[in-house]
C-alpha cells in the first residue's frame, strides 16, 4: 500500500536531492537505531517525505554527515544525523511494515513468516507510540470490513488509508498540527491507497483479490478502465488535492 512518493529528481535542484537522500537515510539509521537491522528494509518514500515536510513545519534544521552503511559500503553518502522527529518517523515505518505484512497473510496468502521476523522490531515501536498503532489497528480493521463487504465506493474505502497518516502527522507534529496539515496529509493518504489500487489492478482481477475500481466499474483489464472510464478516474484523483 505505501511506498509511491518519489522525488521527482530531475525537477531538483542538487542541493535538494543530496538533502532528500539524506533525509531518507536519516529515517533508515533511526529504524535500525530504534527497531534493529532487519527491520530497515522495510523503509519508505513515504515515510522519506514525512521527514522533509514534517522537518520543514516544525523549522528542524538537520545536521547531515557522511558515513557508510549497509548500502554504502564503499562510498560514504550524506546522512541527516537521528533526531526526536526521524527516531518518531522509524517507529511509523516500522508499525506500517507490520500491518502492511498482515494484510498481505490475508490478502495473498503471503507475508506470515516475515512478520513474525519483524514481531520484536513492531512490539519495540508500539510500546514507544501505542496510540498510532492502536489508530492503525483501528483503519486496518476498517479496511479489512470494507474488502469483506465488496464495497465500491472509493471515498469510504480509501479513508482509512487517509486517517492513518493524518494521525501519523498529529503524532509527530504536536501542538504545529492544523487543519491544513491534516488536509495535505488526509489527501496524500487517499492518493496512495487509490494509486496502488490503479497500479494493482490487473494483478487483483486475475487472482479475485479485492479492487474497489473494479467493484466500481467492473472492467476486465486496467487498459478498459482508462479507456471507458478514464475521465471519470481523472476527475477522481483531480478531486483529492
Amino acid at each position: 500500500m505505501f511506498g509511491y512518493l518519489k522525488p521527482d529528481k530531475p525537477y531538483l535542484y542538487m542541493k535538494d536531492d543530496v538533502l532528500y537522500q539524506a533525509l531518507y537515510c536519516g529515517v533508515c539509521k533511526s529504524i535500525g537505531k530504534n527497531a534493529g537491522q532487519i527491520a530497515r528494509f522495510t523503509l519508505t518514500y513515504d515515510v522519506a517525505f514525512m521527514s522533509a515536510i514534517c522537518h520543514n513545519i516544525l523549522g528542524v534544521d538537520v545536521k547531515i554527515n557522511k558515513e557508510h552503511c549497509i548500502t554504502h559500503v564503499i562510498r560514504k553518502t550524506p546522512v541527516a544525523e537521528p533526531d526526536e522527529i526521524s527516531l518518531m518517523l522509524a517507529d511509523v515505518n516500522v508499525i506500517l511494515a507490520y500491518y502492511k505484512l498482515l494484510d498481505d497473510t490475508v490478502d495473498e496468502k503471503k507475508g506470515a513468516l516475515k512478520s513474525k521476523i519483524f514481531l520484536n522490531a513492531y512490539k519495540k515501536a508500539k510500546k514507544r507510540m501505542p496510540e498510532f498503532d492502536n489508530i492503525v489497528k483501528t483503519q486496518t480493521a476498517n479496511l479489512l470490513a470494507l474488502e469483506r463487504a465488496n464495497s465500491d465506493s472509493i471515498d469510504m474505502v480509501a479513508d482509512s488509508t487517509a486517517n492513518i497518516l493524518v494521525n501519523a502527522s498529529r503524532q509527530v507534529l504536536k501542538d504545529k498540527s492544523t487543519e491544513y496539515t491534516d488536509g495535505l496529509f488526509y489527501s496524500i493518504g487517499k492518493w496512495i491507497y487509490l494509486i496502488d489500487a490503479l497500479d494493482d489492478y490487473d494483478q487483483d482481477v486475475k487472482k479475485v483479490n479485492f479492487n474497489v475500481f473494479f467493484n466500481a466499474y467492473k472492467e476486465t483489464s486496467f487498459e478498459n478502465l482508462i479507456k471507458n472510464k478514464g475521465e471519470e478516474i481523472s476527475f477522481v484523483f483531480n478531486g483529492i488535492f
